[in-house]
């Protein structure tokens, strides 16, 4: 079995720093309303959540 490594820590409200074995990410907001993600490796994520089962999210890549 593996070992894994994730930990996230509030900085602000509304503001968190995530940090795994190999990268780190803030993500903003939260709550109601939408979550922006910005990765070290480049990618960008934002997601809502929506009633019920469903949810959104639309992730795009740094062109290397």
């Amino acid at each position: 079995m593996p070992i894994t490594f994730r930990n996230s820590f509030r900085i602000f409200p509304g503001v968190r720093l995530n940090i795994n074995r190999r990268s780190w990410s803030i993500t903003l907001g939260g709550g109601p309303g939408p979550r922006h993600t910005i990765s070290s490796t480049g990618r960008r994520t934002t997601s809502l959540d929506l009633p019920g089962p469903f949810g959104y999210r639309s992730t795009r890549r740094r062109n290397r």
